[in-house]
């Protein structure tokens, strides 16, 4: 099949046979072409593929899936990593990168499968503007029902076998999808007595007041930077666009450690307009602004936002279960 833009696909397969018979073609064809082939991919699956492929294996790169689909925000910053430096031959001439990329959606919460299916609708706006191929295997045998109704609507295109495809009819635009997200909010945070206001020229009192939380929960020293530098970047991202002053508040359940960043709004006239996919989509490395909310997604597992003139909420999620 000779495709030139940037091609998104859903496989959803129920044994062995059926998903080789969706990727083997599939990265065959790829490197005939000359094409980067990665396979992220479930371990069981990466014997399979690696077994069908023969001598051919070594020509593909192959990720066990638990060790790539983290958090969905630092995946699609890996995925658009990965295919800068892989887009072009020896020769600097452009090269398509294909991908079958199997997310991972055991041991989710309901929160992290929604981000997740998120996930995978912002995939084709980040990248529209390339050629590249992503074929995303779905396993019928073991995934909820509705994720794998979820596929025919952040997917284009349905993959049915070898060099066969069909268009979703139930595709989604992703802006409606991320809309249609949204109306799931978690409940707002209560006001407690150790909550930080915090305003101009307050971000270290911030900062320590991050640290000594995490510190009081054990978390690594790793995490610890990485949470106390999120918060810092969405407070100052309040700071300077929700009329200079707000709130945190930090709390944690079973599952995440949660910082919460609320502002007061803004009396600027016209009122800023929010931006679209706020952080999701990687920035361009030479513009002078916008990289905020990209570096706050790519140091938290998840996060939340809602961004209005009158006031904006960002919530932030770090896994309990990698804190300590």
């Amino acid at each position: 099949m000779s495709r030139t833009r940037f091609v998104h696909q859903a496989l959803c397969y129920g044994s062995a046979d059926e998903f080789l018979e969706g990727t083997l073609t599939f990265a065959r064809d790829g490197l005939d072409a000359g094409d980067t082939v990665l396979a992220v991919v479930a371990s069981h699956n990466i014997g399979l593929l690696g077994e069908a492929l023969g001598h051919r294996s070594d020509e593909v790169e192959f990720v066990d899936a638990d060790d790539w689909y983290g958090s969905p925000s630092r995946t699609l910053g890996r995925y658009n990593a990965y295919c800068a430096a892989h887009d072009t031959d020896e020769t600097g001439g452009p090269r398509r990168v294909r991908v079958i990329g199997e997310p991972v959606w055991s041991d989710r919460t309901a929160f992290e499968v929604r981000e997740w299916m998120r996930y995978e609708s912002l995939l084709n706006i980040a990248f529209a503007g390339t050629g590249h191929w992503v074929l995303c295997p779905y396993d019928t045998r073991v995934l909820p029902v509705a994720v794998i109704r979820s596929a025919v609507r952040t997917h284009p295109e349905l993959a049915l076998g070898a060099r066969q495809s069909a268009h979703c009819g139930r595709y989604l635009d992703p802006a409606d999808f991320y809309a249609e997200c949204d109306t799931t909010r978690p409940p707002a945070l209560p006001a407690g007595r150790d909550d930080v206001p915090f305003a101009r020229g307050r971000s270290a009192h911030v900062r320590r007041a991050v640290s000594a939380y995490a510190r009081g929960l054990g978390m690594s020293e790793q995490l610890t930077h990485d949470m106390v530098s999120a918060v810092h970047e969405a407070v100052v991202n309040s700071v300077r666009h929700g009329g200079g002053r707000g709130v945190l508040r930090l709390r944690s359940d079973s599952d995440h450690v949660i910082c919460e960043i609320s502002d007061t709004g803004t009396t600027a006239v016209p009122p800023p307009t929010p931006p679209p996919f706020p952080g999701h989509l990687p920035p361009d490395p030479r513009a002078a602004s916008g990289h905020g909310m990209w570096v706050v997604r790519q140091l938290s597992d998840l996060a939340t936002e809602a961004l209005a003139p009158s006031g904006s909420v960002v919530r932030l999620y770090f896994r309990r279960s990698a804190a300590l």
